[in-house]
């Protein structure tokens, strides 16, 4: 049920909206001044206020200024007997969705109300979809790779400089620019990606571009392309190095111009945007082999970042699992799943030659196939499934034997055996010390430095 307080001095008013708004199915609360108004809206939430503008105290448009400083989405609606356009503008000013004049018409004041509630609807669905969207895009990991890529992206995000952004497939390239733009002062412009890649070479002018009725076969009607449509805002060109030598001429006239003409048209438009481009490529050996334009490169790469493969940053791995089990577990409405201690590591000891994306991946897909609530060492897929007899190298191990590094090797097979007497010593630190005859500190260091989750 929507609740809506009724701030106003006279208590005619306030029976007569309480008697109407109760018989339409609200809640109504109300207050007879200003300072008790304030009180109930941070103690209440309302879903609206009705605000009166003269009341003994402080005067409505003064309740309705600090209303909005505290909680700038609520939705008010003042109500005056004197009112004056003067004193509309001022409200307007301020915030309020609407202004009413008194004596109050019914139907006047249904209809605000309805429609104040929708808009305030809107807005809360638009946070919270903005909310989820910043989730969804935020970067998991305290790595020390992805604690500098933090760093640099704080300090570049705030200027105009165009970004170049490399790394393999599946590193979160996008995901990069998407964090630019929105610590930039354009993040409440648009972010409008092109993937240059998935765009035939006939059509990409058209897509980057737009085109006017009649340009070609099919144009039926004038279209805005990406560079129109990324005014005041951020433009990422994803897989640059896709781009054909012509189209690539045509980006780097509007880079050096920041104008261009649509296809089949002769008027010139200007733009304002933001470039940020990404590949998994080297673009140097592009340049050499003829394939990129020199001139392209030094116009893009203005301010470089390198986003970190994933077997690179592996202490990213448990988080950036908890993260994804979280995230598909609520899409799927299930309840959230956990990974047993033996997951976790090879998880961890595996290297991801599909980086952030192959883990997401994979996740989503323990997500669906696990019945239970803990995805066990035998629901994992190949390369990653693990044996479970004690007299055998783990299945995990002996795939992964080729791609791993001594050091790696070590590490895994140190922290398998560890996990395995403590489970056989029921978890008990002291006593699984005693059996291996390691030192308890020593043991507690190990376990703290394989992260390894002691169960109770």
């Amino acid at each position: 049920m929507r609740t809506i307080l009724i701030i106003d001095d006279e208590e005619t008013i306030r029976e007569s909206l309480i008697g109407i708004l109760s018989d339409e199915g609200f809640r109504t609360s109300v207050a007879q001044n200003g300072e008790e108004g304030l009180e109930r809206v941070k103690e209440e939430s309302p879903d609206l206020v009705l605000l009166d503008i003269w009341m003994p105290g402080i005067d409505g448009i003064e309740t309705l200024r600090k209303i909005k400083e505290d909680r700038p989405e609520q939705m008010v609606i003042m109500m005056s007997g004197h009112g004056t356009i003067e004193t509309a503008v001022k409200a307007t000013k301020y915030g309020a969705y609407d202004f009413i004049e008194k004596p109050l018409s019914l139907e006047k004041v249904l209809l605000s109300i309805r429609n104040a509630l929708q808009i305030g609807k809107l807005v809360s669905e638009n946070r919270n979809l903005k909310e989820k969207i910043a989730r969804e895009n935020e970067m998991i990991g305290s790595s020390q790779s992805i604690i500098q890529l933090k760093e640099q992206l704080a300090l570049l995000a705030p200027s105009s400089g165009w970004v170049l952004i490399t790394g393999e497939n599946g590193t979160g390239k996008e995901l990069v620019a998407r964090s630019i733009h929105a610590q930039s002062s354009r993040a409440q412009k648009p972010f409008v990606e092109v993937n240059c890649a998935a765009i035939p070479e006939e059509l990409i002018e058209s897509e980057l571009f737009g085109h006017e009725k009649g340009a070609f076969t099919g144009a039926t009607a004038m279209r805005k392309g990406k560079f129109d449509l990324a005014h005041e805002g951020t433009l990422f060109l994803d897989e640059i190095a896709d781009m054909s030598l012509k189209t690539q001429a045509k980006v780097l006239r509007i880079l050096q111009e920041r104008k261009f003409e649509r296809v089949g048209g002769t008027r010139t438009i200007e733009v304002d945007v933001r470039v940020i481009a990404a590949t998994n490529k080297d673009l140097v050996e592009a340049i050499n082999n003829g394939s990129f334009r020199e001139d392209l490169y030094y116009r893009l790469n203005v301010v470089p970042v390198t986003v970190p493969p994933l077997r690179k940053r592996k202490d990213d791995i448990p988080a950036l699992a908890k993260h994804f089990i979280e995230y598909f577990c609520s899409k799927e409405s299930r309840r959230i799943k956990t990974l047993h201690p033996e997951v976790i590591n090879a998880l961890t000891v595996y290297n991801w030659p599909g980086n952030v994306r192959e883990l997401k991946n994979m996740i989503e897909r323990l997500v669906i196939m696990t019945p239970g609530d803990e995805i066990m060492p035998e629901h994992l897929p190949s390369p990653l499934g693990i044996g479970h007899s004690t007299n055998e190298l783990p299945n995990a191990a002996l795939s992964l034997i080729p791609e791993l590094t001594f050091k790696d090797a070590k590490d895994y097979f140190e922290k398998a055996y560890l996990m395995k007497k403590l489970e056989e010593n029921d978890w008990n630190i002291s006593r699984t010390a005693e059996k291996i005859g390691l030192e308890r500190s020593n043991l507690h260091r190990k376990i703290k430095t394989y992260r390894i989750e002691l169960k109770k």
